[in-house]
Order: structure tokens, then sequence, then C-alpha cells
């Protein structure tokens, strides 16, 4: 089981984040839900789908860590893609809708990674990941993508803590698919080595988020050439 201060922790952070993400959803106009993300080949409609769409994939993580019934996020990537398409497509009103929905149960839903755990690790993307960590999972990539619509909300103001959550996201899924070796460091004293650790590369966290999640590198330093990143 998780423990019950960090639970309550990770889920009230997750609150703050999803309501700034809402905030930022119900702000933008019908035409402005088509205009590109930073998510490559995705508008902000399909940014906001993907979250709404994720947000009750997750859910199976919590069956499975509850249950240890195996429950994968989807059936397949082509279930996933017609699933988040279809949900872009829905007006403006019912996407939103479907976000909160998704939201709402999540939240409700993780109350039950309070008790007892059957299975310790879940997978996500052929990656094992702890049970204990599918909250965190959920605040990394509504924090990344709501960074990904590109309002004048900016990754300054999602929790350091939550930003933390993002990295170990990152870094997780880097790790899976053969990152170059690297030793992250942030400001904040965090620091990740993958394999070897040969090139070290420093930011503050939000720096180091922004490259890692999408290659902007104006506030990273590193002592060589930075590498080009397999998306996460």
């Amino acid at each position: 089981m998780i423990n019950p201060a960090r639970l309550h922790s990770d889920l009230s952070r997750l609150g703050r984040e999803t309501d700034m993400l809402l905030a930022t959803v119900e702000s933008l106009a019908d035409d402005e839900l088509t205009v590109p993300s930073l998510c490559e080949g995705w508008t902000r409609a399909d940014v906001i789908a993907h979250l709404a769409s994720n947000g009750q994939a997750l859910v199976k993580l919590i069956d499975w860590a509850t249950t240890g019934e195996e429950r994968p996020l989807y059936a397949s990537s082509e279930a996933r893609s017609q699933e988040i398409a279809a949900l872009a497509a829905l007006p403006r009103e019912e996407l939103v809708g479907q976000l909160r929905i998704s939201a709402r149960k999540f939240a409700e839903q993780a109350q039950r990674l309070n008790g007892e755990l059957v299975a310790q690790e879940v997978q996500v993307g052929g990656k094992a990941v702890p049970a204990t960590s599918i909250v965190a999972l959920r605040i990394a990539e509504v924090v990344v993508h709501h960074h990904d619509l590109a309002t004048a909300w900016t990754i300054e103001e999602a929790d350091p803590d939550s930003l933390l959550d993002a990295l170990e996201s990152a870094v997780r899924s880097l790790r899976a698919k053969g990152a170059p070796d690297m030793t992250l460091v942030t400001e904040e004293r965090d620091e990740w080595v993958i394999g070897d650790g040969r090139l070290r590369v420093a930011s503050d966290r939000e720096g180091l988020l922004q490259w890692l999640a999408r290659g902007d590198a104006e506030h990273v330093d590193a002592d060589g050439p930075l590498p080009v990143l397999p998306s996460w």
C-alpha cells in the first residue's frame, strides 16, 4: 500500500495541477483548440483528448495494482489513437466535459491505492513502474501536456514536486528507450545517471524537463554536445 500521508500529498498536488489545467482549457475558444501544440502532429484538442483518455486508462493500472489482474492501458496503439481522435473531434463543451469526468474518476479511484496492493509493479509502454507511482504518472501527464498547450500558463507554475514526478517519468522512459549516456542534475540537487553517465547535463527542474520532454535546450548546460533524445 501507499503511505496514506504520501497518497494524500500526491492527490493534493494532482488536484492543484488539474485545476490549473482545467482553467487553461476552459479559457480556450473553439478556434484556439485547432492551434498546433508542442506535441508534434497534435493540435491542442488532441492534447486535451489524450489527457481525457489517459485519466480513464490509468484507472486500469489501479485495478491491476489492487486486484493483481493485468490491465494494459490500451488494447493496442491503434485503439489508443482512435480513442484520442474520437475525443478530439467532439464539440468543445463535450471535450472539456470528458476531461473533467476523467480527472474526477481517476482521483476517486486512486483512493483504492490506500489499501493492500496485490501487484507491486505495473507495465506502462513495456516499462515496469512501481504501483506506488501511479498517481505520480498522472501528475507527470498533466504537467507536461499542460505545457504542451502553449498558452500563458508556464511550467514554472507547477509545484516543484510535480516537476520531479514528471522528470522521474521522463527518465524512466528514456532509460527504457536506450537514451544516450548522461548524468542529469538539477539546481535542486536531483540526479539521475543513464548508462555510464559520461555527459553531464544540468539545469533547474523546469529547464531539464523542457529539454527531456520537448527538446528545448535553452536553459540547459552540458559539458559536451547535447544528444538527440528518443521521444517519450
